[in-house]
């Protein structure tokens, strides 16, 4: 009996994560990179949705890329109709010389990892999220698709021991 409960609590605590097989997505169009999406100023709207689905945060940001040599700098602005977070962030992003990503920004804990995939791009990363009056280190899980070539939907799964805690959903558009 006491393996029959383990077996169901592993089969739940399965069904609170969320895996995206970046494969599924090479060969769909267009292709997304970041450095011409990027490059120039994109507005975005996003929301961000507790475990529970309710909406904690509305937002949008203004973001105006560059390039910096090889490097992508993203400025990213951001104004809150709901809720609180951080006013700006500025990301420095690296190609490899592996086709993969490295990204960097002041309130990013070590280096971001990103990978293409087609039409998807994934970013990985740690960060401290303040939340009320405690911070929690979680991971983003930035998933990002190309609808076309002037239209991105993001999705970003927040999560604390693998589990995912919380969503983000943004739409960004090339200005």
């Amino acid at each position: 009996m006491r393996y029959l409960g383990l077996l169901l609590l592993c089969i739940v605590v399965a069904g609170c994560s969320v895996s995206i097989d970046g494969e599924t997505y090479k060969q769909h169009t267009p292709a997304f990179s970041l450095e011409r999406f990027f490059k120039g100023d994109v507005k975005a709207w996003g929301i961000v949705q507790n475990r529970s689905g309710e909406v904690v945060q509305r937002f949008t940001v203004d973001i105006v890329g560059s390039m910096d040599g090889n490097v992508l700098v993203l400025d990213e602005r951001f104004t809150y109709s709901l809720g609180e977070g951080p006013e700006s962030r500025i990301w420095r992003i690296t190609p490899e010389a592996d086709g993969t990503y490295t990204g960097q920004a002041s309130d990013i804990l070590d280096v971001a990892k990103g990978k293409p995939y087609g039409n998807a791009f994934n970013f990985t990363y740690s960060m401290d999220l303040p939340v009320d009056d405690t911070t929690y280190t979680v991971v983003f899980d930035d998933w990002f698709w190309a609808l076309d070539n002037d239209t991105l939907m993001n999705r970003s799964y927040i999560k604390k021991f693998g589990l995912v805690m919380a969503e983000v959903t943004i739409f960004m558009q090339r200005q």
